[in-house]
């Protein structure tokens, strides 16, 4: 999400209950940086249109995954950038999941090459040899089709260990990656993809599911519970990722 001034459209922070208290924290940081925010609901989304939205996704969260698919799966809402945080029982900012984007399946296939045109990444496609990595144990072939009338030559993973293999070989342009693997999640493969140099800077796309039960959305909370550090993320640590360009 690019930085806005005090006078530019706000960022709406969705998952947390009113009265919870639980977003005061949060508050203070985006202000520190000159944003604009507000506690708000899911239903009004479309109507009032945000510069973007800030969802939590703990374990504390008043429904965060349903909230991100409601999000996803409505074309009135689904270009809306969502940043995805990490915020204690108590309100503590514990970690951000930047991405490049989300999209849901069974993929769209019209929108898919919309966005990617949005984005800038199919301009290069037909010039020049590169490559798009799919992470998924299915193999996602819609996906992969459409990905390749875009003028990609499509790499598939099955496993984060297998992608890490991959791109450690050669680098990819962009990537697709399931929201969970059979190994680990989309957000810890993130990590470990930024520590080299081959992938630090690959735009990775989550892949989600069109609905997830209630233990799939426990067990995704708990495996982000498992990233965040004990240490709480400082004013300036936070919103280095909204300067950042993900």
């Amino acid at each position: 999400m690019p930085e806005v001034s005090a006078s530019g459209r706000e960022l709406w922070i969705l998952g947390i209950t009113p009265g919870a208290d639980r977003e005061e924290q949060l508050c203070s940081y985006l202000t520190a940086g000159g944003y604009r925010c507000r506690l708000e609901k899911v239903e009004n989304l479309a109507g009032g249109r945000p510069l973007g939205v800030i969802l939590d996704i703990s374990p504390f969260s008043d429904d965060g995954w349903g909230l991100l698919l409601k999000i996803k799966n409505d074309p009135a809402t689904r270009n809306i950038p969502v940043l995805l945080v990490f915020l204690s029982e108590k309100g503590s900012v514990g970690g951000v999941f930047p991405v490049a984007g989300f999209f849901t399946l069974p993929v769209d296939e019209r929108y898919l090459l919309e966005r990617l045109a949005v984005y800038g990444m199919t301009e290069d496609a037909e010039t020049w040899d590169l490559q798009a990595l799919v992470v998924s144990r299915l193999g996602e072939e819609k996906l992969s089709r459409t990905v390749e009338s875009a003028g990609f030559e499509v790499v598939k993973a099955y496993t984060a260990k297998e992608a890490r293999a991959l791109v450690s070989i050669h680098p990819v342009y962009l990537s697709f990656v399931s929201l969970m693997l059979p190994d680990m999640s989309v957000f810890e493969l993130v990590e470990k993809l930024r520590l080299h140099p081959y992938s630090s800077n690959i735009p990775v796309y989550v892949l989600l599911k069109d609905e997830m039960k209630q233990g799939e959305k426990i067990a995704m909370s708990r495996e982000i519970a498992h990233l965040i550090s004990k240490k709480q993320l400082s004013c300036e640590e936070f919103l280095s990722f909204l300067r950042r360009r993900t």
